[in-house]
């Protein structure tokens, strides 16, 4: 069995891993019970010319794979959305790249199923910027991914979190693009945790109270309206607005932190998925909605449950840094050759986080070969001056 020594509460202590990966198997959407997509991230061009805070360099050519590695096992990919970077390194004219490529790519294949991110990025939140500008931002980007022949997520908003005055300011929005578009599209409520800039979300400080005023959104477009995705990484929360959605729309849970029980559910109903970690750990995740589609709760929950704790870690305060934690593990199962990001944000966790992320992925499952694993590990660990 591997070894490696590792950091660990300022040691440098011995891990022998113990996991066995689950296999890579290929699946089609229609064996799950769920709808599920995965958050799919990038892959930054590590030898490109540019300034890694300032210019993102895309490496187009692996980033379009991972998405049809999604496919391949079952999953759906929500394009340019938070795992991607948006808004943290990924701007508006290189996600409208990305999303054009991908729907390219999907239409290349059966049954691929992707949604893709329209929000107000490009909108710089600012004192002078009104709810009309707010509303024209939101239009150019939803007419950008329905042009393209793409299914929109509406994602939360920086400048209208910035521009409205209460919850009246939210519902003219939504109101006024859900009565636009084409298709039914899913809202994606973002809590604070993952952006700070999205706090009082809705109009209101108390999530329960901001609920009422998203489901009043949600109540007069319904159908126009998939489904939501909620982020605040609050079991309760999700499954009391769960209980509460119209008929027909669906909930994607948005929770890293409790997706195997929000998805297997209760007597009352369950969630979809739209999840960040599923980029991640898309083996295990498809192999467990395989089994949940067989009836096979204990296989289900045997596969799924050990993930979890790994996604609490990736997840950890401050949330909004978990992208690095995605894209190591792409990098420890060799599904890109360098542990560089857009951003430079390869930099927002530390040895020490990264080093428990190595043993939990280890335990999860999620690991596809332990020697290649070890050995990138070491390349990180001989960069950070520990041999």
């Amino acid at each position: 069995m591997a070894s490696i020594d590792l950091p660990q509460d300022g040691a440098i202590l011995p891990y022998e891993l113990t996991g066995a990966p689950v296999p890579l198997a290929r699946r089609e959407a229609a064996s799950f019970p769920r709808i599920a997509y995965g958050a799919a991230h990038v892959v930054a061009d590590p030898l490109a010319d540019n300034d890694p805070w300032l210019t993102p360099a895309i490496d187009w050519d692996r980033t379009l794979a991972f998405r049809h590695r999604l496919w391949d096992l079952g999953l759906g990919v929500a394009e340019a959305m938070d795992t991607a970077q948006r808004g943290m390194g990924l701007g508006w004219p290189e996600a409208q790249e990305l999303i054009r490529r991908s729907l390219a790519e999907a239409r290349s294949r059966d049954g691929a199923l992707i949604a893709c991110g329209a929000g107000t990025d490009h909108l710089a939140p600012g004192p002078e910027v009104t709810i009309d500008d707010v509303l024209r931002a939101y239009e150019e980007q939803v007419a950008m991914v329905e042009d393209a022949g793409g299914r929109v997520i509406l994602m939360a908003s920086r400048a209208l979190a910035a521009a409205a005055k209460g919850p009246d300011d939210y519902l003219r929005v939504y109101d006024r693009i859900l009565s636009e578009v084409r298709r039914p599209v899913i809202i994606h409520w973002l809590g604070e945790m993952f952006d700070p800039a999205l706090a009082g979300y809705w109009g209101h400080a108390d999530h329960m109270a901001a609920m009422e005023t998203c489901l009043e959104a949600i109540a007069a477009n319904a159908a126009r309206v998939d489904g939501v995705k909620i982020s605040l990484l609050s079991k309760e929360k999700e499954i009391a607005m769960r209980r509460r959605l119209p008929e027909g729309v669906r909930m994607y849970t948005g929770d890293d932190f409790n997706y195997a029980e929000l998805i297997a559910g209760d007597e009352a109903g369950h969630s979809d998925a739209l999840l960040g970690i599923f980029d991640a750990i898309a083996p295990v995740a498809s192999a467990a909605l395989e089994a949940l589609g067989r009836g096979s709760d204990n296989e289900f929950f045997d596969l799924l449950e050990p993930t979890v704790p790994l996604s609490r870690h990736i997840f950890a305060a401050p949330t909004r840094f978990y992208k690095t934690g995605v894209v190591f593990l792409a990098y420890l199962n060799g599904l890109q050759d360098h542990f560089v990001m857009i951003g430079g944000q390869q930099g927002a966790r530390s040895l020490q986080h990264l080093a428990e992320l190595f043993r939990l992925a280890d335990r999860a499952r999620v690991l596809a070969d332990s020697d290649a694993a070890v050995a990138r590990m070491k390349r990180v660990l001989a960069v950070h001056g520990v041999a």
